[in-house]
């Protein structure tokens, strides 16, 4: 399938999702919009899209758009997915989907509505690695699974108004990055029985740092952390009765993994791909479920999405995570 794509925003994220959408053959983006249209204009010119525009609506009246990949900023999320929904254009969203699960609710209501493809763009879902942890996992290489630790953590240059550190933009270090070994968590175990969760707020009143201790149906337990107050090796172990994984760091993006065995202390590594930074495979996803006319994808599903956010959701309301959006 050839996939005609355009963007909304221009951010750092989207940079690098347009990076490896030219290493797909038969990809292009064919617009972007963004609030600045001197941005607008220097990412088409980088990408070699044809239109720039300053407008996210009138991005929408582009001819001949396969899909639409909205980066904007998190509260931004569910307000652009359902105009883009709405016109009938397939979106992928970057994470988190939305701000909470009454906004998601909103956004899968008007993907089946509308019958119209809607994918969360949580990239570390269809990387290699992850994909190979699910083999070994579902083999029994490492017995019946236990637990998992994961963390993810970097010194965040301090900026008041920025993505990371205003709250009215959904700035802290849970929905921007403690998403991911969350994700981990559910992704293993399901839905969590228990929450144990504290944040330590910054001087913008956003969650500098977050710590959660999730318990999950068989004892199991998962042990995560965020912070952008400090880099943390940001890397994951998924331990079994006969032994674990070493997912390692940057463990959400391309890297490789570790198999340690408790019998035979073997060490099994599986190498980095470095053929692409890791965004293309959830842009072959897309175009893979639309082609087949899918609103949703299998990997990723609505249901997914769903208990992520309201995962997410009390894990605020333990750690006295609030926004004006709530």
């Amino acid at each position: 399938m050839l996939l005609t794509g355009a963007l909304f925003g221009c951010g750092r994220i989207a940079h690098k999702f347009a990076d490896d959408i030219q290493t797909i053959p038969g990809a292009g983006i064919s617009a972007v919009a963004t609030r600045s249209l001197q941005k607008a204009r220097f990412f088409a010119k980088a990408y070699n899209a044809p239109k720039a525009l300053d407008s996210y609506e009138a991005l929408l009246g582009v001819k001949g758009l396969d899909a639409i990949y909205i980066a904007t900023p998190h509260v931004l999320h569910a307000e652009n997915a359902i105009m883009c929904l709405n016109t009938k254009i397939p979106v992928l969203c970057e994470k988190p989907l939305a701000m909470n699960s009454r906004e998601v609710s909103q956004m899968i209501a008007s993907a089946e509505a509308n019958n119209t493809f809607l994918m969360e763009a949580l990239w570390t879902r269809f990387m290699p690695p992850i994909n190979k942890v699910l083999k070994l996992i579902a083999a029994g290489e490492i017995g019946e699974l236990i637990s998992v630790n994961a963390d993810f953590g970097f010194a965040a240059n301090f900026n008041p108004e920025g993505l990371l550190f205003d709250p009215a933009l959904g700035g802290g270090s849970l929905l921007d990055i403690g998403i991911y070994p969350v994700f981990l968590a559910l992704l293993l175990f399901g839905k969590p029985e228990h929450i144990e969760a504290s944040a330590i707020p910054g001087s913008t009143n956003v969650d500098s740092s977050c710590d959660m201790r999730l318990k999950f149906p068989g004892d199991k337990i998962a042990l995560l952390h965020s912070t952008i107050l400090s880099d943390t090796k940001t890397e994951a172990f998924i331990f079994g009765s006969k032994g674990h994984i070493h997912i390692h760091s940057r463990w959400h993006e391309m890297t490789s993994l570790s198999l340690h065995l408790n019998e035979t202390d073997e060490v099994w590594h599986f190498d980095k791909d470095e053929s692409c930074r890791g965004y293309r495979f959830e842009a072959e996803e897309v175009m893979t479920c639309i082609e087949n006319g899918k609103i949703g994808s299998d990997a990723m599903p609505h249901d997914f999405s769903t208990l992520l956010i309201e995962t997410l959701d009390r894990i605020r309301h333990k750690a006295g995570i609030i926004y004006s959006v709530d």
